[in-house]
């Protein structure tokens, strides 16, 4: 199962999925927040780790030996998830942060960054040239989902850690940024999202992408 975006729940659908697999598993989950943003729209389960945690248990049976997942999270939840990946069989080989001009919001202190963890499965080869592990952030505008990713953001977390022609699985695919960095650098994807209406609005950025690609081709 490649190039497509599924609209179903990760937890089942998932088990469609040969063992071993998925070569990069590139994931923006719920953070467990009960988010709501300024105009208050919230995410499917961002109050239930019940549906959120046992994915990664499956994303490990998926991904090939040897293999990273990459996982965004939030500090608020992080002994929650962290130790659901380790639970998982998961190793944490790594930690990227981006910092932010604004704050997302504010407590003891205002949020300004925004973080991912590098999660082995075996020994993955390291990159001859590793990215640095503090990224350039780059504001999506939230135009498509409320906690976007900007493709910007993805994209060198799939060159630095894919070749062309892998498969990337993105199980909380949103709006579709992850399906659409891995199609511009010339990998396979596959998205899974609870929502339809994200589901759809995935699909549409990927048709983009397509008209994109051919208009490339012709121009050459």
């Amino acid at each position: 199962m490649r190039n497509k975006i599924i609209n179903g729940d990760s937890n089942e659908r998932l088990k469609e999925l040969e063992s071993k697999s998925v070569d990069l598993v590139i994931t923006d989950p719920p953070y467990l927040v009960n988010y709501k943003d300024r105009i208050g729209r919230s995410i499917a389960n961002d109050d239930n780790a019940e549906f959120v945690l046992p994915v990664f248990h499956e994303l490990f049976r998926v991904l090939k030996q040897n293999s990273l997942a990459i996982s965004f999270s939030g500090w608020t939840a992080l002994p929650e998830f962290s130790d659901t990946w380790k639970g998982a069989g998961f190793k944490i080989v790594g930690h990227i942060v981006w910092p932010k001009a604004y704050a997302s919001a504010m407590g003891h202190t205002a949020y300004h960054h925004e973080s991912a963890y590098l999660l082995a499965k075996g020994f993955p080869k390291k990159p001859l040239l590793p990215i640095s592990d503090v990224q350039s952030w780059h504001y999506s505008g939230n135009r498509y989902h409320p906690t976007e990713k900007a493709v910007e953001i993805i994209a060198p977390l799939v060159r630095s850690f894919s070749k062309p022609g892998d498969l990337i699985l993105d199980p909380f695919s949103g709006s579709g940024s992850t399906a659409v960095a891995a199609a511009l650098a010339g990998r396979d994807y596959l998205g899974i999202e609870l929502e339809e209406r994200y589901s759809r609005i995935a699909e549409r950025r990927l048709a983009g992408v397509d008209r994109y690609k051919t208009r490339q081709r012709i121009a050459a």
